[in-house]
């Protein structure tokens, strides 16, 4: 795994502006994301020659590929929830290193707000799904971050006007970001004072439904130095899972981040303190807890003092989600490419007002 550190950058990185467009398609979002992040490269669909993709509606990636007009000679569809796109990076840093690709390009489209798609809030379709002994109960993608949010309620007194302050520090960051969906001031009482989606989950704890999508490319550090773009290295990747269903999670505190951000910061050489910015999922106000503690920023039970005074806001001394993140900004569905995408904005000082000084990592 050593050997993929270093060995590539992002050389290209796009996000569909619009939040709401019920004049756009799925595929139209993949397609101009993909054409717009290459054109900042300064690459054409002829230079890919791997590509990545998820949630494209049950489609075989191959048609993605025909759409496109690409040609790869590798295609990675690997499906894990809202994270694909980050493993993707991973793949894609390893296939290169490896010298099996040279470019590689990651596209996601979706019109989930158009549609009218809560996502993970209405009943499932019959089928064989893992979960099929749980769907007689009626859980929802909510309701189940819920149980997590009670648990930890429960063991170490993370509150809803704890829990507010990731809500309010990422709607600051969004305030500066003219694209996020929403951008009004919010405060800790707003958040308390909204209504129950799911006990003891709060409407503004919640992330927003929007349209939109995004594009990465990628290429080996060789070819990097002559793009366009200030290349934006990997340093280090991680990746694990470890449960589909609530039911079958071993603890509802911990999370596979603790495993994949470990291996990660290993392969880097790195450790959480050398990171000056930090761009994590955010489906909901506990999935920010969590991940903050898997990933070391602090320790188990930690994460709600850690976020407190608005330490993740702007000018706060741990900048978090500087885009808005899921809960202000977008969240089409599967938001792990956003997350790429600002970081790698963040890293070659293209912010703006939201830009954090002295970021490297």
């Amino acid at each position: 795994m050593a050997a993929i550190s270093g060995k590539s950058a992002i050389v290209g990185a796009y996000e569909y502006p619009k939040r709401r467009d019920p004049s756009a398609s799925a595929l139209g979002i993949h397609a101009l994301c993909a054409k717009a992040a290459l054109e900042e490269a300064g690459l054409t669909k002829d230079d890919v020659d791997a590509y990545f993709t998820s949630g494209v509606g049950g489609m075989p990636p191959i048609t993605m590929c025909e759409f496109l007009g690409i040609r790869p000679t590798y295609i990675d569809s690997t499906s894990i929830g809202g994270s694909s796109f980050v493993s993707h990076v991973g793949h894609a840093a390893g296939a290169i290193a490896s010298g099996l690709v040279d470019v590689a390009l990651i596209t996601y489209g979706s019109i989930a707000w158009s549609q009218l798609q809560a996502i993970g809030t209405g009943g499932r379709a019959q089928g064989e799904y893992a979960d099929q002994f749980e769907i007689p109960y009626g859980p929802t993608t909510v309701g189940s971050y819920a149980l997590a949010a009670q648990r930890y309620e429960h063991e170490f007194g993370g509150t809803v006007e704890k829990r507010a302050e990731v809500s309010v520090a990422t709607r600051k960051w969004a305030q500066l970001n003219p694209d996020a969906m929403f951008r009004d001031p919010l405060t800790i009482q707003d958040v308390v004072n909204s209504r129950v989606i799911s006990s003891p989950l709060h409407f503004f704890e919640c992330c927003v439904i929007s349209d939109g999508g995004g594009a990465v490319v990628m290429a080996s550090a060789e070819r990097a130095r002559d793009l366009k773009q200030k290349p934006v290295y990997v340093l280090g990747v991680g990746e694990a899972v470890d449960h589909a269903t609530m039911s079958q999670m071993p603890d509802l505190l911990t999370i596979p981040a603790k495993l994949s951000g470990e291996k990660a910061f290993r392969l880097a050489g790195l450790k959480p303190a050398d990171v000056q910015v930090a761009e994590v999922y955010d489906s909901y106000t506990i999935t920010v807890l969590l991940s903050l503690e898997a990933l070391g920023f602090c320790k188990r039970g930690e994460a709600a003092d850690f976020v407190a005074g608005q330490r993740t806001a702007p000018g706060g001394a741990f900048p978090l989600n500087t885009d808005g993140g899921g809960l202000s900004s977008n969240h089409p569905g599967m938001r792990g490419i956003f997350t790429v995408i600002e970081a790698t904005r963040q890293l070659r000082g293209q912010r703006g007002k939201a830009q954090v000084q002295g970021a490297k990592v």
